[in-house]
């Protein structure tokens, strides 16, 4: 089951054409995490940190954390089964050279989790198309005119598409070992499959092994497993603790489809530097080379014995690379 898991995950999060085991993948995590009625379903402000703030984007309550201060802005896109926790360590260095914020995307950490069909605007705020335009509404909702985006994984494939959408509004684009040519989507047939399986009765019985599974599935990330500390599993299980997660992730997995932005990277026209660790297991580091290669004028970083979250494991180096750049070119 794990190693179903891991290939099923990398099927969401990074486009395959392979039928996912993601359903089953699913069910299991959703059991296993609900290891006792005092770690389910959490309302959010209980797991308010002491700087978070909260503004209506688009309708949407939007979690975000901030420090700093002053122009460009820089705004922090976490990956898939992330939040804002995973920005922790380069939050207050980084943040000399700009506001500095980094939010919750749809689906993950304490960012609502509406129900799509009671959705006011009409758009789905789970589809990677409204996604870019949160982003720069974020932006305008804290008076910022122009931001440095910075993205890892998955968030990088939503930073990428702001900047191509909005580029007047980015003043340079940071990817960190982004999700590019392995991007993120259910395929078309598997959709009503999930529809109906959201529907079904959810047993109890299964739910003691959660923690397991999660460890060594964020195992994968990390180049050197073994720094990987209680806390940080308990920060990143926010995303999978709080009121509404299963059903937000089921509404986010059923609207994103396949999708091949490979033909964007040739278009960007933002400064861009592009960081990726030697050791990325997820987005394989020649896939950041090549990024680096098709995006016209871009600069590469390759981080030693770093894996698929510098933030994590590299932060010191993340942030010297990020902040020269910054200073360079925005």
């Amino acid at each position: 089951m794990i190693k179903a898991c891991q290939n099923a995950i990398r099927c969401i999060i990074f486009e395959s054409e392979r039928p996912p085991g993601w359903a089953a993948c699913f069910l299991f995590i959703r059991h296993m995490t609900k290891t006792s009625d005092s770690k389910r379903n959490i309302p959010p402000e209980d797991f308010h940190y002491q700087d978070s703030r909260f503004a209506d984007v688009d309708g949407l309550q939007v979690h975000y954390r901030m420090a700093g201060q002053g122009e460009p802005g820089l705004l922090l896109f976490h990956g898939f089964g992330a939040n804002t926790f995973t920005w922790r360590k380069i939050m207050q260095p980084i943040s000399r050279h700009g506001a500095t914020i980094a939010y919750d995307r749809p689906a993950f950490g304490l960012t609502e989790r509406p129900d799509r069909d009671r959705w006011p605007g009409g758009e789905n705020p789970y589809s990677p198309e409204f996604q870019p335009r949160l982003a720069i509404s974020l932006l305008d909702a804290l008076s910022i005119d122009q931001a440095v985006l910075i993205g890892n994984s998955a968030g990088g494939t939503i930073a990428m598409l702001t900047a191509y959408n909005y580029p007047e509004r980015v003043a340079a684009l940071i990817l960190v070992d982004a999700a590019i040519y392995t991007t993120g989507g259910t395929p078309d047939w598997f959709k009503p499959i999930l529809g109906s399986l959201k529907r079904l009765p959810i047993p109890d019985s299964v739910t003691r092994p959660a923690l397991k599974v999660g460890k060594r599935l964020l195992k994968v990330a990390w180049h050197d497993p073994t720094r990987i500390e209680s806390d940080v599993i308990d920060g990143y299980a926010t995303s999978w603790q709080v009121d509404g997660w299963d059903r937000a992730m089921w509404e986010m997995i059923s609207v994103t489809g396949p999708m091949d932005i490979s033909w964007v990277p040739p278009r960007i026209k933002t400064p861009t530097l592009v960081i990726t660790g030697d050791d990325d297991r997820i987005v394989p580091t020649a896939e950041s080379i090549r990024l680096a290669e098709e995006i016209p004028g871009a600069e590469l970083v390759i981080l030693p014995e770093c894996g698929h979250m510098p933030q994590e494991e590299c932060p010191r180096e993340l942030v010297e690379a990020a902040g020269d750049f910054i200073e360079r070119v925005a």
